[in-house]
Formats: structure tokens, sequence, C-alpha cells
């Protein structure tokens, strides 16, 4: 059965996508623990990050990076954390985390937006990136 995520790169499922190439899709976490938590997700649907071909891991960074500064363009932070960590969806995937302190690192933390806010985030974040 697909992931949730391999569900969302074809299109069954809506997101709040800010970048996709024809490798991979980065789209806003909809239960954020920062205002423009972001995932990066690979488009080959492979559980576990070092199970991924080299040349999706070298090409993953770059990818992000860009990300990663057009978030930190629109979300003022000090920096994006990034983490390749979660066992709950069998896909490989990093998080982008708009962070001003150690703290702002905790799953436990929950930023709520609204579907409107979060629509707004990811166009805006998409924008930098045109």
């Amino acid at each position: 059965m697909p992931s949730i995520f391999t569900r969302i790169i074809n299109g069954e499922i809506p997101c709040y996508k800010v970048a996709e190439n024809q490798d991979f899709i980065a789209f806003l976490d909809i239960r954020p623990m920062t205002k423009g938590h972001t995932l990066v997700v690979p488009k080959a649907e492979v559980d576990y990050i070092f199970d991924q071909d080299d040349a999706v891991l070298a090409a993953i960074m770059p990818f992000a990076k860009r990300v990663a500064k057009a978030i930190e363009a629109i979300v003022p932070c000090n920096r994006c954390f990034i983490a390749a960590i979660g066992l709950e969806v069998p896909h490989t995937h990093l998080h982008l985390i708009p962070a001003n302190a150690m703290s702002d690192f905790n799953f436990k933390n929950h930023f709520p937006m609204s579907p409107e806010e979060l629509a707004t985030l990811a166009k805006d974040i998409a924008e930098k990136l045109e």
C-alpha cells in the first residue's frame, strides 16, 4: 500500500506544496512544530534514508537548502533545523524547522495554523523559490 507521502506525490491527497521537481517535493507539515515547518520528500518511496540510492542522497540536500533559504526569507528565524527522523510514515523525509532556540525542535510542540494560513504561507515560500 502506498505511503501517505506517495499519495500526496500522486495528487490523491492535497498538500500545501512549496516546491517540486522530478525527484522531490516539499510541502508544509499540517501539524507544524513551528510556523514554516516543511517536509522534503523524495518521490521514490524508500522507507529508510540510508537505503536511498546515493544519487538521491546527493541531490536531496541542495533541494532542501533552496527550500530552507526560502523559508528563512519568509519566516523570521535564526535558521532552519533539519532532521531525518520519524517512523510514523515509511517513506524517507526531512523536516525543515524554522527555529530560534533548541526548544523549537520538539515533536510535542504544535503551532496551530488554519488551512488559510497554511495556504498563504506555502504560496509565499513558493514565490521566494521562483
